[in-house]
């Protein structure tokens, strides 16, 4: 019997729980939590029984009307309405996912521990090189150059200890000219992958799960001695059954966890540094995280470079530049099969009997080409990562830092440089609002004043640039609050890591001048007769059924303007999301009239004492004015709990 009863009362409470959440999901119009809505259900289980004792002691029990009805119906509602004020409140106070649940709590505590572990490590290497003060808000000193490169020295040496994600962020910023000044940008470029090679007993097994089999099925011979090692691979000599010399690019067993442990930090403390530094936000180490976690990942996925590969060599097709053959076949996210190169990288290789200007012209002229006319380039174009090979021929290598850019871009960019040939400060800055995210207010005579002095300074016959030219544009565009697209970032990043490239390659090499000479040639180029005719009869062909229509829509218009009958429709709210949009405004608003309405009526019965007496104490109009009460506040929660979701 005692069992009886207790599943009776478990069926009970499961069925006033599941009304209850019925119930509030539809007055409110929202779905809840299970946790919180658990937790209102108990309170509305809790003080139910209360609540309702209370009320029908009002009422004589041996009265034959409805009354005592009317004042359970009373009970139950307001009972109902103290769950859903638990459910708006929590609603305001403890926002949905604000919160973890107890799996990802668990989860979270355990992968705190090791985070805290890596915290105070990081944390101890910084100290150590006198990073301390600017964690905790300090401005760093760069005004004078000799302040800049001691810090940027003590920067280098802590992100060299911290090890390859850290060391991998330090490399990505010695590209960011744009940002840094030119001694932290002189100084993190010393940053190199140095470690120790990974034995072969660990890089056998990643090797065997990426092929799908042994490695003497796919290889006719694999040097087990590493070539190179860095922090994420390690790279073999090997050749394949049909006899193909083949370079083999193997990911470091467990580097993947190592480096989002990593990344997790790095977010956190960017957060931080943009919330308590000034220096932190004006630097935005917000997006540069961001991008750098991007940029980190797609380096861990194998399967991104071959695919860029193939697409550099596509469009690099006919350049004297060569770009190894991938074998994507054998490749897969850890492992990368390429060409075997002859030669050496050209930061370790001397180019002795070579022109070596005729080579910086070359792969300057590659680069340009890549970005301006195909829009696939290699992004990240320094020594290490461009090779001499034996005939004298350059190579591109490591792609996993790729840029594109469509066919309206690339105009934009020929137009920005057309004009910065032409030292038109007004045709710079026509073109860079068509290739920068432009605010709603701009004051566009300054920024072209300021062009002005920027192409008086830098781009002049005989002005070699360098890295403070990229810089110096980026601030130009920061200071207007126009915003760079990744793509066009990705192009002056390029351009100013290849000049570090041409400067070391061919000192006095003049960048300026050569891009004059490729912007000469492409207009050539596109100037012949047979490609001005080609793109007359392409625009011809698009404009044809718009001029065929012409003539007919001329007419009509003539028409009904002569005998008066010319008007204009004009649709309003003709898009769906707008009509949804002003429909639920008009419902808030609705339901926040009819909230005020109900409650202003409550009120007004609840003071009339005149009236019929159903109760000694409770008059009729007095019981109405209570129900329209918990109506109105029904309806100002349906209206609140919406405000908050919306909020977020």
């Amino acid at each position: 019997m005692d069992l009886l009863m207790a599943g009776i009362l478990v069926i009970t409470i499961a069925v006033a729980v599941a009304g209850f959440t019925l119930i509030a999901r539809r007055l409110l119009d929202l779905r809840f939590g299970t946790i919180r809505t658990l937790l209102a259900a108990a309170l509305v289980l809790g003080i139910a029984g209360p609540l309702m004792r209370s009320f029908i002691g009002m009422v004589d029990p041996d009265d034959p009307s409805i009354t005592p009805l009317w004042f359970l119906i009373l009970a139950v509602v307001c009972t109902l309405l103290a769950g859903m004020v638990f459910l708006v409140i929590a609603e305001a106070l403890v926002p949905p996912g604000s919160l973890p649940g107890p799996v990802e709590l668990v989860r979270g505590l355990r992968g705190r521990m090791v985070r805290s572990r890596r915290y105070l490590q990081i944390t101890r290497i910084l100290v150590r090189h006198g990073l301390g003060p600017y964690l905790r808000g300090r401005d760093p000193d760069l005004g004078a150059s000799s302040s800049r490169v001691r810090l940027a020295r003590s920067l280098r040496e802590a992100l060299d200890d911290a090890g390859v994600t850290f060391v991998k962020l330090g490399q990505i910023l010695s590209t960011r000219g744009d940002l840094l000044p030119v001694e932290f940008v002189e100084e993190l470029r010393l940053l190199q992958d140095r470690v120790t090679s990974a034995p072969w007993a660990e890089i056998e097994p990643v090797l065997v799960a990426e092929l799908g089999g042994p490695v003497a099925e796919t290889f006719a011979d694999f040097e087990r001695e590493p070539l190179a090692a860095a922090s994420i691979a390690q790279v073999y000599r090997a050749r394949l059954k049909t006899g193909e010399e083949v370079v083999v690019k193997v990911q470091r067993p467990g580097i993947v966890a190592v480096v989002e442990q990593d990344l997790d930090i790095v977010a956190r403390l960017a957060r931080t540094l943009e919330r308590r530094t000034q220096w932190g936000r004006a630097f935005g180490v917000g997006d540069l995280s961001r991008g750098f976690a991007e940029a980190l990942r797609e380096e861990l996925d194998f399967r991104i470079e071959t695919a860029n590969m193939a697409a550099v060599a596509a469009a690099s097709a006919g350049e004297p530049v060569h770009v190894p053959v991938p074998y994507p076949e054998l490749s897969g996210r850890r492992v990368l099969v390429m060409e075997r190169l002859k030669g050496a990288a050209l930061g370790s290789a001397v180019p002795e009997g070579r022109d070596r200007r005729e080579l910086a012209r070359t792969l300057l002229d590659t680069l340009l080409r890549q970005i301006m006319l195909h829009g696939v380039f290699h992004a990240d174009p320094h020594p290490g990562n461009i090779m001499l090979l034996a005939d004298g021929r350059l190579a591109l290598l490591d792609f996993g830092s790729v840029g594109r850019l469509d066919g309206a871009m690339r105009a934009a960019l020929q137009r920005l440089l057309g004009a910065m040939d032409r030292g038109d400060p007004l045709g710079v800055s026509d073109a860079l609002l068509e290739v920068v995210s432009r605010p709603d207010e701009i004051d566009e005579n300054e920024l072209e004043r300021e062009l002005g002095r920027f192409m008086a300074r830098h781009v002049v016959t005989g002005v070699a640039p360098d890295m403070q030219m990229f810089g110096r544009l980026f601030r130009i565009v920061s200071a207007h609050g126009l915003s760079v697209p990744p793509e066009v970032a990705a192009v002056f990043r390029a351009l100013a890591t290849v000049e570090g490239t041409l400067a070391w390659l061919a000192p006095g090499f003049d960048i300026m001048a050569e891009a004059r000479a490729f912007s000469a040639r492409h207009l050539q180029e596109e100037s012949t007769p047979t490609r001005l005719r080609q793109a007359v009869e392409q625009e011809a062909l698009s404009l044809l059924p718009m001029l065929r229509r012409l003539p007919r829509r001329i007419e009509r218009i003539a028409g009904a303007a002569e005998h008066g009958r010319f008007s204009l429709n004009v649709r309003l709210f003709a898009d769906e999301r707008d009509r949804r949009h002003i429909t639920g405004l008009l419902h808030q608003v609705l339901i926040t009239v009819l909230a005020a309405t109900t409650g202003i009526m409550a009120v007004l019965l609840l003071g009339t004492d005149n009236g019929p007496q159903p109760t000694p104490g409770v008059g009729l109009y007095q019981l109405i004015g209570y129900n329209l009460l918990v109506i109105s506040a029904i309806l100002a929660l349906r209206v609140l709990v919406t405000v908050f979701r919306q909020d977020r």
